[in-house]
């Protein structure tokens, strides 16, 4: 017994001295750029000749089947799949940046026009900003500017607030082809709102970016935060974009945090079969019976948002977030940014007694610490969070990589 737990500890430690030497010494914590990443030839089947999967798909995993690599140096490349077959399957093409955009900041107010063709989209943001000079972190909140999160844990620790107005980009029952959006892009009336939804967000950016003069934003540390369906909206921005820093996703539900694929052991939840299909393109509709013909699930969502911060919270009081498909999905997306040897930049919290998208005080602790650390920039708070009731859930075997 001895000799055998000696030989493992030499195992782990050569190990570990491998993974050491595949990962770099310093880990970004944010980008300055949309993409750091440009895949030219992705790798798409037809629904007919994708493989049945029938656990979760591996991270590393190169998409034609080639291989695998966990050398953070190839994650940009990986993320860039994982994100080319989200929008293949899921939610169609998130356009890039048009080459006309201008914005201006007056009233308390971010006004970036963005410019395609003929067409010009208003986007207008409400901008609550601490007291001083800045340049300030800030937290772009969908709907409101500390989204479904109370106000005081920003207003008091210096925090921008940033409103997101949705519906400047697609309403939240969108009508195909008679939204805001469809003005720039007629031809992408088929797209999802988790689409064009973050492309909204990537262009607010874009205004920040241009009237630093004015508003002095700290674009390092720059955040986003959403409830429910606003939740999926903050993990599909975020994972669509690297210059966000921290995602706080609140009780996101299917389609946001949850796997596809464990949805649909459960009960009464949101699986793809019966999600709001505003949201995500018809076309998904043909995996409703077969997800496990989906090439990725949604632990790769978030997945792609490493090797920046997130915080989930969860709330199991109601059925239809899937709260355990959501731990289940956390637990392996979970497994990418200890790979890369940073956990302690994705925390995950489910907490019942209370209502949807109200934040109780017993979340309040690691809701403040992640804010702290990747907002604020202390480094020394503890964000090894992982609070939950699912300790009797077999995770491990939706897991084989």
């Amino acid at each position: 017994m001895r000799k055998k737990s000696v030989l493992s500890a030499a195992v782990a430690v050569c190990i570990c001295l491998v993974s050491c030497e595949t990962q770099p010494k310093e880990i970004p914590l944010v980008y300055d750029s949309e993409s750091t990443y440009t895949l030219t030839d992705p790798y798409l089947p037809a629904y007919e000749d994708l493989p049945s999967v029938k656990t979760l798909p591996d991270p590393f995993a190169w998409s034609d089947g080639s291989g695998r690599s966990i050398r953070f140096e190839d994650w940009a490349r990986r993320r860039a799949e994982i994100g080319a077959e989200i929008q293949r399957y899921e939610v169609g093409p998130k356009p890039g940046k048009p080459d006309a955009i201008n914005a201006r900041f007056e009233n308390d107010t971010l006004y970036v026009n963005i410019t395609v063709g003929d067409s010009t989209l208003t986007l207008k943001s409400y901008v609550i900003l601490p007291e001083g000079e800045g340049p300030f972190p800030a937290i772009i909140g969908i709907g409101r500017g500390s989204g479904s999160l109370p106000p005081d844990l920003f207003e008091s620790r210096g925090i921008a607030q940033i409103a997101f107005n949705f519906s400047d980009v697609v309403a939240w029952q969108q009508v195909r082809g008679q939204e805001p959006f469809n003005r720039l892009y007629p031809e992408l009336e088929y797209l999802g709102s988790y689409s064009a939804w973050p492309w909204g967000v990537s262009r607010l950016i874009d205004g920040l970016e241009l009237v630093q003069d004015v508003l002095p934003i700290d674009l390092k540390h720059l955040g986003i935060t959403g409830c429910s369906f606003a939740g999926k909206m903050a993990i599909f921005s975020a994972a669509f974009d690297e210059r966000i820093a921290l995602t706080i996703a609140q009780e996101s539900g299917g389609g946001g945090a949850a796997a596809w694929r464990v949805s649909e052991t459960l009960g009464n939840v949101e699986t793809l079969g019966r999600t709001n299909y505003v949201w995500f393109m018809e076309e998904m509709r043909q995996f409703s019976e077969s997800v496990d013909k989906l090439p990725h699930d949604h632990h790769e969502l978030l997945a792609m948002i490493a090797p920046r911060a997130i915080l989930v919270l969860g709330n199991p009081d109601y059925e239809w977030l899937a709260e355990e498909s959501a731990f289940v999905s956390c637990k392996a997306a979970k497994k990418v940014w200890e790979t890369f040897g940073i956990g302690d930049r994705f925390g995950i919290s489910v907490m019942a007694g209370h209502p949807h998208c109200m934040l109780p005080d017993a979340q309040r602790p690691e809701t403040e610490a992640f804010i702290e650390k990747f907002l604020l920039g202390n480094m020394d708070v503890n964000t090894n969070i992982e609070i939950h009731p699912y300790g009797e859930v077999d995770y491990q075997k939706w897991i084989e990589w």
